[in-house]
């Protein structure tokens, strides 16, 4: 790869137009970070507005060998929309941001990759239909985001992940060249999947210009309830109950008390760990769903079990739990945030091994996340100005990687691998698969200018 020089950059700007270009210092610090990681600031940041605008800036960068960092809103936290060196030019799709079409009679949304989640979810209610995949920062991440990283979110237990409603695709190789993957059917295996390659390959083999999207019918009714329980342990019990049970919930999330805490919840008396659990459906049937679940808390032990009163209790519940990342800043400046999953039956093992480790190495230790699927956000909060606490931050989280994948999970459930953990990597995929993918990644973009240094660890 090479330096860009002034002359390459003056021809970069002009493929998407001055109005659509950031070339001062100042303004290219922003584009150094995402929303936990830091890197490098890039020479160049161009907000393509056109998918035209995207192959002949990938054809312009592959035939002089300039590195390219395609970024969306960048919420992620694995340092996967940021340059790792000096000199790259990042590629923000945020300003393609079109709802091209809403399908109903077929059941399908076409978007650009810049629309904001959240803007496709309300645009979708608007024909009576539902786009399921609900990452915390919805309100922020764009779809083209969402589906780089293959993001899951609160919904993931009942409804899956981003790639599940990735019907189609248009992306950029980085020759320049757009490929259609896909269909606008509910069925079709035709050929490889190269739909379900792109997403989750986190900008390193294509740029995703267009998405199909799949929608589904919007539920009738949607109720909420919230269970405490004396420990996290205790907590994590239920959720083995829940979901050995035949009421599968639409949402269903475990806080600890450190995490509810910095959201100021109101906590029961004794209150360690709280479930919150949405049901969804047709009215009659989430009402006998919820009260089998109230049942079943209460069986297993929980101090309180409230179901929300309507919907602004609702959305204040979950707008507290959608706050806990951020929130979690008011403890310490810095934190280690893992996305570990492990089979449903092993999260109180999970819970229990995790905290003795930050015990034993005497750091602060914040628990959350998507219970029902086993994702849980292991955070290690430390001191970044005291050395020996981010050292011992550092090995608790080596310790909860050597716990997850005895238990027989996974090192990231959503966030991916980007620059965070790809030395990670070595541990849970062995050399034989990771070759494989380099030559995948060698397919796709031979001349290595897309999203260099993440997603794969060095030779």
């Amino acid at each position: 790869m090479s330096a860009p020089t002034r002359g390459s950059l003056l021809d970069l700007v002009q493929i998407v137009g001055r109005d659509n270009a950031l070339s001062a210092r100042e303004d290219l610090v922003p584009f150094a970070a995402d929303a936990k990681v830091e890197g490098a600031a890039p020479a160049l940041v161009l907000f393509p507005r056109e998918e035209q605008q995207v192959c002949d800036v990938l054809r312009y960068c592959s035939q002089r060998g300039l590195p390219v960092v395609p970024r969306g809103a960048a919420t992620g936290t694995i340092g996967g929309a940021i340059p790792e060196f000096p000199g790259a030019v990042v590629l923000s799709l945020e300003r393609m941001n079109r709802i091209v079409e809403i399908n109903a009679r077929d059941g399908y949304a076409e978007v650009e990759p810049g629309v904001v989640c959240d803007a496709l979810k309300a645009e979708a209610r608007a024909h009576g239909l539902f786009y399921p995949p609900d990452p915390a920062s919805a309100d922020t991440s764009t779809v083209g985001g969402n589906a780089s990283t293959n993001a899951g979110g609160l919904r993931a237990v009942k409804y899956g992940v981003t790639r599940d409603y990735v019907l189609g695709l248009h992306a950029v190789l980085s020759s320049g060249e757009l490929i259609r993957t896909g269909v606008r059917t509910r069925k079709g295996v035709m050929g490889y999947d190269l739909t379900r390659l792109l997403v989750g390959s986190e900008g390193t083999l294509a740029v995703i210009t267009r998405l199909i999207l799949r929608l589904a019918p919007a539920p009738e009714s949607v109720l909420t309830l919230s269970a405490s329980f004396a420990g996290m342990e205790q907590a994590g019990e239920a959720v083995v109950a829940l979901m050995q049970g035949r009421v599968l919930p639409a949402a269903l999330e475990l806080m600890d008390r450190a995490s509810l805490e910095v959201v100021q919840a109101e906590l029961a008396p004794g209150c360690e760990a709280l479930l919150l659990i949405d049901c969804d459906g047709e009215t009659q049937q989430v009402q006998r769903e919820i009260e089998q679940i109230e049942r079943l808390m209460q069986e297993r032990g929980a101090l309180q079990v409230e179901v929300a009163r309507d919907q602004a209790q609702s959305e204040r519940l979950w707008k507290a739990r959608r706050s806990i990342s951020p929130a979690i800043y008011k403890i310490k400046s810095r934190k280690f945030a893992e996305d570990v999953t492990v089979p449903i039956s092993r999260i109180p093992e999970l819970l229990r091994r995790v905290a003795d480790a930050a015990a034993q190495n005497r750091v602060l230790n914040v628990n959350y996340g998507h219970a029902g699927d086993g994702n849980i956000h292991v955070n290690v909060l430390f001191d970044p100005d005291d050395q020996d606490e981010r050292a011992r931050a550092e090995q608790t989280v080596q310790q909860v990687f050597r716990i997850t994948l005895e238990l027989g999970g996974t090192l990231s459930g959503e966030h991916g691998v980007g620059l965070a953990k790809r030395e990670a990597l070595r541990l849970e995929i062995d050399p034989t698969q990771i070759e494989l993918q380099r030559r995948i990644k060698a397919a796709f973009d031979p001349a290595g200018i897309l999203n260099p240094g993440k997603g794969l660890p060095p030779r």
